[in-house]
């Protein structure tokens, strides 16, 4: 039996259901947090120490959350991650996709250039040039939204409706991340589409009780059919292929006129709540790839050791 890591420090369901998948394929599963891993640089033994594989390191590691903390302290976590992959343990999101998408900045960033239809946004760190945008933005009849640079579940998000608004203008850490915000309409809504190895195998829309649509602040969930929108499948799968990983979870809002958005792409995304409306086993998916991935990579080991 292969043993694989689950990277996560609150389990819940989602560790539940990742470990039940692993089972009934064949491999144990042990959770792991980044916190309880250490670099062991002394020539004896593996040179990353990660708690439950102290005689061999995982057949795989995958990623359900990186702790928050200082900035050295949440580089070490990530240090630990390309470590593994640079010893050739399969991570799954990998920490360069993590650092891509946790940093809304960066996925703004890599849309924008790569001319994904996502909403005009500036980040900066001086607040009389933010305000001096946020001014420009309301003159010309748009609203605004500021967001944590890192942050999830529309914690901190905050919107801009007037030049009175922007009294209480907020940033982040000394980062100001402001996006154009985009109406949908009477019924604020949006869509969260999952795409696993560059296809989109689910999706759902959410309908906020207020203007944020995050499910976390209350928004109730829709399954929604793939097959009818080829549009949205086609701009989910392009937005991940920009960013470039496995798996991700992205975020898509269509406005009055009808034209779509992305809005987020989630490296490290929930799925509990698109679960609860799609026919589609997500764990499941996410375990058949995740472990080809790891089956591919013992393979490969084998045949270099020959």
């Amino acid at each position: 039996m292969g043993r694989v890591a689950i990277v996560t420090d609150d389990p819940g369901w989602h560790g539940s259901r990742l470990k039940l998948a692993f089972g009934v394929r064949g491999f144990e599963a042990c959770y792991v947090s980044l916190t309880a891993c250490r670099l062991n640089l002394d020539g004896e033994g593996a040179p990353i120490s990660i708690p439950g594989f102290d005689a061999q390191l995982p057949s795989g590691v995958f990623v359900r959350g990186v702790p928050g903390g200082s900035l050295q302290q949440v580089s070490f976590f990530l240090d630990i991650l390309h470590g593994l992959a640079f010893l050739g343990v399969p991570v799954y999101n990998d920490a360069r996709s993590i650092e891509r998408t946790v940093d809304k900045g960066m996925t703004s960033f890599l849309l924008h250039c790569a001319d994904i239809p996502t909403p005009p946004a500036w980040v900066c760190n001086d607040r009389d040039m933010a305000i001096s945008i946020a001014v420009r933005e309301l003159e010309q009849g748009h609203q605004l939204v500021s967001k944590p640079l890192f942050g999830s579940q529309g914690e901190g998000v905050q919107r801009y409706r007037s030049l009175d608004d922007l009294e209480g203008l907020a940033e982040s850490n000394g980062i100001f991340y402001l996006q154009r915000f985009v109406d949908s309409g009477s019924i604020y809504h949006d869509w969260r589409v999952f795409v696993i190895r560059g296809r989109a195998v689910a999706a759902m829309r959410r309908c906020g009780v207020s203007w944020l649509n995050n499910v976390a602040q209350g928004a109730h969930c829709e399954a929604a059919r793939l097959d009818d929108d080829a549009v949205l499948r086609r701009l989910a799968e392009d937005a991940v292929a920009v960013i470039g990983m496995p798996y991700a979870g992205v975020d898509i809002i269509q406005d009055e006129a009808g034209r779509y958005s992305v809005i987020e792409v989630n490296s490290v995304p929930a799925w509990k709540g698109l679960q609860s409306v799609s026919d589609v086993v997500i764990a499941d998916r996410l375990a058949d790839d995740f472990l080809s991935q790891c089956v591919r990579q013992s393979v490969l080991d084998n045949v270099m050791a020959q």
